[in-house]
């Protein structure tokens, strides 16, 4: 709990909003989350969640019964007794890679025409370097002159499956403002937290979270190019692995070959990032690189399979695991959907199966795809089992029970977390990314 509660309101409660809302009010604070969608905001009343997240359903539950959060779709009511007001909405792509910031100034509108006080502006969305002084130009503009707005950024770094706990147990806090009031507000803020709070003007923090995304994409793309190497040359990645993550300088975290990122920040911050840069006459070669070699990934991955069926016309398929990663329910810029889709367009016949994503997967691919309630279920007459996210209760599979149903005998491992001897046990033959063929038997 904190020595001094706080109001916070937190306009967007979309996954960070309403990550954020709902942990800064375990944390003690008084929080009301705000969303234009009526519909959403009566859900959430009802404590209906708009997405899955682990954790987050039962936070979101106790605290609105403990009174500490609420929520509203009127922005004077979110905005009644607030200190400080976190802008979490979301930056789309724009048409030419850039981030959309109409919802970013739809908020500061709405914050400027309806704030009854002082207040400290924050910039919880990942936008452009520049974007806090587009919202205090917003706010200056739609303000009644009468109050102060000091704006900052502070970044989030919040991995999807495990949002709540790096929330509240982050490595890092980054605050960017030249506001010293501010600065002493936010620091009050995050005070519990056992964690380097690190103080930065606007703009570098604005920069500190596009940076970390780009080098994370990078690493993605990075090991996905040198694991297809390793298949030409008959060289195994989970050794390579193994001899490059022992140098500290290096590290095994984020070095995962499969089907390459997705999700709502990667894709869109790498592109947005270069986009940024073009507008400097920088040319983001290595950006770039990093978004080519993800496109090309899901090539890669069709002709593994292609390697173990031949030619996919009307072949049946199933696929595990639909969201981008496993443990959500999330297919926003999903490989695994873009896998499919490059199926379909081969003419194959796909039956998918997730623990989560099934609505969305149906809202995304309709009738183009049956879907099944287990993998088991999936496999019944198909070719080919494609293990497409990392969801660990893949790995714990009965490799008996999938070959008793399945119509061939293979296995496409795209994530690299099977155990081939488990499989081969079973009778099935096994391909992954990158691994060697003298280490798995065909």
């Amino acid at each position: 709990m904190v020595e001094a509660m706080l109001g916070i309101t937190v306009f967007g409660c979309g996954y960070v909003g309403l990550v954020t809302g709902a942990c800064l009010a375990q944390l003690g604070h008084d929080v009301c989350c705000y969303d234009s969608d009526a519909t959403r905001i009566w859900k959430l009343q009802n404590l209906e969640m708009p997405f899955y997240e682990p954790g987050l359903g039962a936070l979101v539950a106790n605290q609105f019964q403990a009174g500490r959060l609420r929520f509203t779709d009127r922005p004077d009511n979110a905005l009644e007794g607030a200190d400080i007001a976190f802008i979490a909405v979301g930056t789309p792509f724009g048409p030419t890679g850039e981030a959309d910031l109409t919802y970013v100034r739809q908020a500061a509108r709405d914050i400027a025409r309806s704030a009854g006080g002082p207040l400290i502006v924050v910039n919880k969305s990942t936008v452009p370097v520049k974007t806090a002084d587009f919202v205090e130009r917003m706010l200056k503009m739609y303000g009644d002159g009468f109050h102060r707005f000091a704006v900052a950024s502070n970044p989030e770094f919040l991995r999807e499956g495990s949002a709540v706990s790096d929330f509240l147990h982050p490595d890092r806090i980054v605050v960017g403002s030249d506001d010293e009031t501010a600065i002493a507000v936010m620091r009050e803020l995050y005070a519990s937290f056992n964690c380097p709070v690190h103080v930065v003007d606007v703009r570098t923090a604005e920069m500190i979270k596009y940076a970390a995304n780009a080098f994370l994409a990078t690493k993605v793309s990075f090991i996905n190019e040198i694991a297809n190497i390793c298949a030409a040359v008959s060289a195994d990645i989970d050794g390579v692995l193994a001899g490059i993550g022992a140098d500290a300088r290096i590290g095994r975290a984020y070095l995962e070959p499969g089907l390459g990122f997705g999700g709502s920040c990667l894709p869109k911050d790498v592109a947005a990032l270069g986009t940024v840069a073009r507008q400097h006459a920088i040319e983001p070669t290595m950006l770039e690189a990093t978004l080519s070699v993800n496109r090309r990934q899901i090539g890669v991955c069709v002709r593994l399979i292609e390697d173990g069926v031949g030619d996919l016309l009307d072949v049946p398929i199933a696929v595990a695991g639909i969201a981008f990663k496993g443990g959500t329910d999330d297919v926003r810029e999903s490989p695994a959907v873009m896998l499919v889709e490059a199926l379909l367009t081969r003419g194959a016949r796909v039956c998918i199966q997730d623990p989560y994503a099934l609505k969305a997967a149906r809202a995304r691919l309709h009738d183009r795809v049956t879907y099944a309630d287990s993998v088991e279920e999936a496999c019944v007459g198909a070719r080919v089992l494609v293990i497409a996210n990392n969801d660990p209760r893949f790995a714990l599979l009965d490799w008996n029970a999938v070959a008793s149903v399945l119509e061939g005998n293979a296995i496409v491992d795209l994530r690299n977390r099977l155990d081939p001897a488990a499989v081969q046990a079973a009778g099935l033959r096994y391909a992954g990314i990158g691994r060697s063929r003298q280490k798995v038997k065909a």
